[in-house]
């Protein structure tokens, strides 16, 4: 992959620093929690600044608790819409190319019926205003890989684009990684990337779990050689040295 597509989430304390001797981006996680937008924004955004010093370009994360583009109700689509312009202000502030958003799928709330065509509707309004970034949509629950290829090509917005996390898929959904990735490549642009053992979301190590990282990867370069990646683990340095050791880097 090209380094310069490379990011690092700031949920690993070694991100910044791992990121400065490397060259590479950062994704700013510090707002997946809404309330870091709010009373909380005067002791988090200099931490940010921080984090961001020497480093050349960044992602966002925006809050996904309680937030629900997806949801029947319109005064929960408001919060969800109320808090992803947030977000999405504080990626232009820090000069992120994309804010990363949640699809919001959860099976113990939505009938899968539900979610495409409920998200469609969201999507389509909240784009009739350009956010001035990419927003890129990520899977977390979501078992079917069509559902957010058929939300992102239905609403057919230039600024909406999905993010594979590939250990969200490796742990929720049935569907193998590398099929989620031939299924959804014509509308990827960037990817979450960690490994776990398919019980749970762990953000292992790139090297640690069942995902066949090296096959993924190359797959990645093959099918969307422009798309960014963040590695979203708990520790940077040991997997980066990793990729640079297996020249995937």
């Amino acid at each position: 992959m090209k380094k310069e597509n490379l990011y690092l989430s700031t949920i690993a304390p070694d991100a910044p620093r791992v990121a400065r001797e490397y060259g590479l981006g950062l994704e700013i996680a510090e707002y997946c929690t809404a309330w870091n937008m709010d009373e909380k924004f005067a002791g988090v955004d200099p931490v940010v600044q921080k984090k961001l010093e020497g480093i050349s370009r960044s992602t966002l994360h925006a809050p996904y608790n309680e937030l629900f583009p997806c949801a029947i109700d319109k005064k929960a689509r408001e919060l969800a819409a109320y808090r992803y312009r947030q977000a999405i202000e504080l990626a232009k502030r820090y000069g992120s190319r994309e804010g990363v958003i949640h699809g919001g799928y959860n099976e113990r709330i939505y009938y899968p019926q539900w979610y495409v065509p409920q998200s469609i509707v969201f999507w389509k309004e909240f784009l009739k205003e350009d956010p001035g970034v990419e927003i890129v949509l990520e899977n977390v629950f979501e078992t079917d890989p069509r559902w957010l290829y058929d939300i992102v090509a239905e609403v057919e917005h230039p600024r909406l684009k999905m993010c594979l996390d590939v250990g969200h898929v490796n742990a929720y959904s049935p569907v193998s990684v590398i099929q989620w990735l031939e299924i959804c490549a014509p509308v990827l642009s960037h990817f979450h990337i960690h490994n776990n053992d398919g019980t749970q979301d762990q953000h292992n190590p790139l090297e640690e779990g069942q995902i066949p990282m090296k096959e993924l990867l190359r797959e990645i370069g093959e099918l969307c050689p422009d798309a960014t990646i963040t590695l979203e683990l708990l520790k940077d340095e040991p997997s980066v040295k990793w990729l640079a050791e297996n020249s995937l880097i």
